[in-house]
């Protein structure tokens, strides 16, 4: 089946000027999510001492020009991902933060191409490199369509004609939805970042959005810089996100939401 490839935006969604800030919404809390998340389902990560890019060489897998040359590598490669990353299951930080949907408006941004969040039961997620569990074709206009963990073949089109790649922001493409998501940061009164150092740019550069005055978190387990007005709380997604999420939650009903 496919669907357009573009995101709708939602109402609110239109920016701001520079002399206006949206409001703040108090019930709601925004996710940023990168790939330590997945690690703890088992997902190899791309940069770490142990990541894809010491195998691989993202210039041939990743890279509009590796596909240009090599497009059965590139193919090989995410359909290896794809698979492994169907074969996951979500860990207890994606339950965790789907819980809170309970008592919050939620939404998850998302570096992560797979779809563990979803599994989880979050119901909003902003996917910024794309989802593995889709394809697309390469003209200028290209349809998506929902593979879940099926093979791209060479010689596999798009029903305009084009070959049909992984939808994948690759190095070199742009990241997607940034205005989406940094609106939906400027408006959360709770931020979390799990799984992630903040080294990967622009997607980094969201957690400049979040207010003042807003809850700020980041969990993970190493981190060089922790951003200006960040509560650093340092360990595993598993073990930590899951004891706030209880915290916020019981703070939404009534009781004490501290993130210590």
């Amino acid at each position: 089946m496919d669907v357009s490839y573009s995101r709708a935006q939602l109402p609110g969604c239109q920016m701001a000027s520079a002399r206006m800030k949206p409001d703040v919404v108090p019930n709601k809390i925004v996710v940023l999510s990168g790939s330590g998340l997945s690690a703890e389902s088992g997902l190899p990560t791309f940069r770490d001492s142990h990541g894809l890019w010491n195998n691989y060489s993202w210039q041939e897998v990743a890279s509009p020009e590796g596909w240009r040359l090599r497009p059965e590598a590139v193919l090989a490669f995410y359909n290896e991902r794809r698979l492994k990353a169907w074969n996951a299951l979500p860990n207890a930080a994606h339950s965790a933060i789907a819980s809170l949907e309970s008592a919050f408006e939620v939404v998850v941004i998302t570096q992560n191409v797979d779809e563990l969040h979803e599994r989880a039961g979050s119901s909003n997620v902003i996917h910024l490199h794309g989802q593995l569990a889709y394809a697309r074709g390469t003209s200028d206009s290209p349809k998506r369509y929902r593979i879940e963990d099926a093979a791209i073949s060479l010689g596999q089109l798009c029903e305009d004609g084009t070959q049909l790649r992984p939808d994948i922001v690759w190095f070199g493409e742009q990241t997607q939805h940034m205005d989406e998501a940094r609106w939906h940061v400027s408006t959360a009164a709770k931020v979390l970042v799990a799984g992630t150092s903040l080294t990967v740019h622009p997607a980094a550069s969201l957690v400049k959005a979040a207010r003042g005055r807003a809850e700020k978190v980041l969990v993970s387990l190493e981190m060089d810089r922790v951003p200006y007005g960040f509560t650093y709380l340092q360990g595993l997604a598993t073990a930590v996100v899951p004891r706030l999420a209880k915290k916020w939650l019981t703070g939404a009903r009534g009781g004490s939401d501290s993130a210590s």
